[in-house]
Parts: C-alpha cells; sequence; structure tokens
C-alpha cells in the first residue's frame, strides 16, 4: 500500500523580521555539532551490520532491521537523543516466538541490556555509546494492517524520509522545543501532548514552525484536519485532534493529546505570533510546591483541599496514569452527586504511591438534603412515597409537592464531612482494573497529608493554574 499524501497548503507568509531574528538564533541553538551528527550515522551503519551479523549468527528468522524515528531523520533534541532499532519477523511468526527471537538478538548486540515494557517487551541498552531501545515487529506489508503496536513505524520513516530536507528538520527542532516549553510535548499517558511524529507531520503539512501556528491560532477544540473537500465525521466525544496517518487513513495520530493540551497549543501560538522572543524556548524547571504553599493558598482562597492517598500498583506509566485519570473523576463525579462543590482536582504518582488532591467550597456538605422525586401523577410517584414514609428516620420535611408539581422529601444529610463521607464511599468506587479502593487507602485533610513528591505535583496543578506563557506574553494584544 502506498501512503498517500499530506498537504495542507496556506498562504505565503508575511515577512515578520523580529521572528526570524528569534527563529534563526534558536534553530542554531538548537542544531546538534556536525561531529555528533557524523558519529551517530557510523553508529546507525555499524548498528545495523551487528544486528545483521547476529542474525546469521543464531540462524533468527529476522527479516530486517531498520533504524527510524528522530536519530535516523535527524530531528532530535539534543538532550533526548535515543537511537529506535525495529527489529521485524515475518508476519505469521507467533506472538511468542517475537518475543524470544527479538529479545535474544537485542541482547546480542546492545550493552548491558535490560527489558523494558509499554506496548509491548523491547530492551534498552547502549551501542558506542548511545542509547539504544531494539524493539521487535513484524515486517507486515500493509501499515493499515498491523499485527502489533509498532509495525507501521517503519513505513512512517520512510514517508518523513522522502518528505524532509534540511530546512524542514530544523523547523521541526524548533517546533518541538517550543511544545517541550509549553509542556505539552510528548504523547505518554502521563503527558497526553503531541508525539514526536505528530510534530512532523504537522510541519511537513504546514511547511514550517511559523505556518503551523497561523494555522493553529484558528483551530478550535475539538479540530478535524482533513485534505480540502472532505466532509468530516462527527468527532468522538474525547478526542481533541484528528489528524490521520498518511500510512493508515483509519488511524488518528493524535489519539493520545488531550483538549486542555490542544487549547493551550492555540492560545500560546497567537501569542507567540503577537511577540516572538526566544524565552518561548526556554523550558522553566517549577520549584518546590509543598504542603506549606498550598495551605497558603487554601487559606487565603477560602477553600477546603483533601488529599486521597492509593496503594501504587506495579505497571508502568503508560498504564498506570489512565487508570489513575479515572479513579480521580470517579471520585469528583460522587462528590458531586452527593452534594459537595467540588472547585478542582489533580493526581499524580510517584514511585511511593498515588495521589488524588481536591479542593471544596466547604468542607462539610448543609445539614438538610433535597430529594427531588417524580411529578405527581405518574406511576412511579407511588414509588417515591413508599421509599419516603414520614416516619422514615433522618426525614424533616415532607413528602410534599413543589411549586412545579412534582414530589420532594428534605432528610437529615449523614455523614457531612468530606473525609468521612469519602472514606465510606471509596469501597464503592470503580477506580481503575488495578487500583485498590481499600488497600493503603487514606482521605485526608491537606493540613494532615504526608509530604511526597507527587502530593507536590498534584497540588501544584491543583493550586498553581497558569498558562505556561514567558512573562513578556499578555493575553488580549491583536494577532498579526
Amino acid at each position: 500500500m502506498a501512503p498517500g499524501p499530506l498537504s495542507m497548503t496556506d498562504p505565503p507568509e508575511p515577512v515578520d523580521l523580529e521572528a526570524s531574528r528569534v527563529e534563526s538564533s534558536v534553530a542554531a541553538a538548537l542544531a546538534p555539532p556536525p561531529e555528533l551528527l557524523a558519529r551517530l550515522a557510523r553508529s546507525r551503519e555499524a548498528l545495523i551490520e551487528r544486528v545483521r551479523a547476529a542474525a546469521v549468527r543464531r540462524q533468527s528468522p529476522l527479516v530486517r532491521a531498520v533504524i527510524a524515528g528522530s536519530a535516523a531523520r535527524e530531528t532530535f533534541l539534543a538532550d533526548r537523543l535515543d537511537v529506535d532499532l525495529f527489529l521485524l519477523f515475518p508476519a505469521d511468526l507467533s506472538d511468542e516466538r517475537l518475543r524470544e527471537e527479538g529479545l535474544a538478538l537485542g541482547r546480542d548486540v546492545l550493552t548491558d541490556p535490560f527489558l523494558r515494557y509499554a506496548d509491548h517487551p523491547y530492551l534498552r541498552g547502549s551501542f558506542e555509546g548511545f542509547t539504544v531501545d531494539a524493539v521487535p515487529g513484524f515486517a507486515v506489508e500493509d501499515p493499515s494492517r498491523p499485527r502489533s503496536p509498532v509495525d507501521r513505524t517503519p513505513f512512517h520513516q520512510a514517508y518523513l524520509a522522502s518528505r524532509e530536507n534540511a530546512h524542514l528538520v530544523s523547523e521541526i527542532r524548533l517546533t518541538k522545543q517550543f511544545l517541550r516549553t509549553l509542556g505539552v510535548y510528548g504523547s505518554e499517558s502521563k503527558t497526553e501532548g503531541f508525539s514526536g511524529y505528530m510534530v512532523e507531520l504537522l510541519v511537513v503539512a504546514f511547511g514550517s514552525f511559523r505556518g503551523l501556528l497561523r494555522a493553529a491560532r484558528e483551530w478550535t477544540v475539538p479540530m478535524r484536519l482533513e485534505p480540502a473537500g472532505r466532509e468530516p465525521p462527527r468527532l468522538p466525544a474525547d478526542v481533541a485532534l484528528v489528524l490521520a496517518d498518511p500510512v493508515d487513513p483509519n488511524r488518528n495520530v493524535a489519539s493520545a493529546l488531550s483538549r486542555r493540551n490542544l487549547g493551550t497549543f492555540i492560545v500560546s501560538a497567537r501569542a507567540y505570533l503577537d511577540r516572538p522572543d526566544v524565552a518561548w524556548f526556554q523550558p522553566r524547571t517549577p520549584g518546590p510546591f509543598g504542603p506549606a504553599e498550598a495551605e497558603r493558598r487554601r487559606h487565603e482562597r477560602g477553600t477546603h483541599i483533601a488529599v486521597v492517598r492509593l496503594r501504587r500498583p506495579d505497571l508502568v506509566d503508560d498504564t498506570l496514569y489512565p487508570q489513575l485519570r479515572k479513579a480521580e473523576r470517579a471520585i469528583v463525579d460522587e462528590l458531586g452527586r452527593a452534594g459537595f462543590v467540588v472547585l478542582g482536582s489533580s493526581s499524580a504518582a510517584d514511585p511511593g504511591g498515588l495521589v488524588v488532591a481536591l479542593e471544596l467550597a466547604y468542607r462539610s456538605r448543609p445539614a438538610v438534603r433535597l430529594n427531588p422525586g417524580p411529578p405527581a401523577g405518574l406511576d412511579r410517584a407511588g414509588d417515591f412515597l413508599l421509599a419516603w414514609p414520614t416516619d422514615r428516620p433522618g426525614v424533616l420535611q415532607g413528602p410534599y409537592v413543589r411549586p412545579d408539581g412534582s414530589l420532594a422529601v428534605e432528610a437529615h444529610e449523614r455523614d457531612r464531612e468530606l473525609e468521612s463521607f469519602l472514606a465510606s464511599r471509596l469501597p464503592r468506587l470503580s477506580l481503575g482494573k488495578n487500583l485498590s479502593p481499600t488497600e493503603g487507602v487514606t482521605v485526608l485533610p491537606l493540613a494532615e497529608a504526608e509530604a511526597s513528591p507527587a502530593l507536590s505535583d498534584a497540588l501544584r496543578s491543583l493550586l498553581s493554574k497558569e498558562l505556561p506563557w514567558p512573562k513578556l506574553a499578555r493575553p488580549g494584544a491583536t494577532s498579526r
């Protein structure tokens, strides 16, 4: 199958001398030294030869070895240089044999290899001073029918290598660094941002970093990028952006991107075009944000903060974070149904455990709860009256008919304090396949919560919300 073209033409960019000066300066700083590129090129060739020799020696069924990704196309950022080596085996090989042969071959060619897991097992080790990920996969003929999650990658490599040139490579590095400064670069479940492959597709499609930004400032959330003349189908409810994979049009390259991160990119694109500056390419390291600072802000805001701690299961981050976010949503939904006013929530993980931080308008919910019933005259009105007899313990008033003709009863609210209520409800909630709602769980007010890196991250996310812009950026300016 021949990959389809991805082309999104835009009018010629107006000249912006300041933006050109900024981008030229940053691009020069991001460019890897020529000697590094030369050494990397030699090592890529040597690694492939080493794999071929090892495959012959082992009588391995290896079809071919391919180096792909940013190290192959030289689109990497200097401190994120990993070589991705794909070991491709016959498409009819069993999964068990693929794992066995792929990992054995990887151990033959890498120094100090160790096993890692993403969608499936792979080896990380070193070769001639470079970090290398050796990933087994199948040599499929049709990328729209992969057997493993990595089988499309050689097609991605061929597609981009045939379209990129030195100018686009430089523009891709600019874009990655810009997204990194915003905190939205990386498709891992923890980040939910732009993958490297997606960045390269977008820069190729729009011709440059600034061409992409000029297009993006007009996007909305959600967004669908389609060639002209194609009527987009309805967007799935939770999708931020749809960008069809040119080697497999049924796959959305942007499936990992969150709506929050897309929105951050859109508003930042507009702001950068208003005021280009090198500061947009200089990631900032956040300072410490512990319980003391959080308590100061909580007091200033007049709210209540509770901390839920959960035991961390033995899972890699890409499996853990979707479950942690599911647990956060389940807790927030349960509190909302119970009448608590949740102002915000956040979650984080560290090796010692999981944290969900909650900010509420009040620690206690009202003493009286209104329980609405159906309109009078419906069959289920009788069921409501049977469920709420006047002498039922806790009934304060009713049942009675409200001005709109529906039934209601007012009852005394038990478990009014957040922590005791949530502790009693957590065992009933579905938090995630591998998250226990009972083992090692605590629910405490912020003042009693034990400090940890996860708590610091969760509190910063909860109480330090701001756009990740340099101080020079100011909202409200008119975009060029």
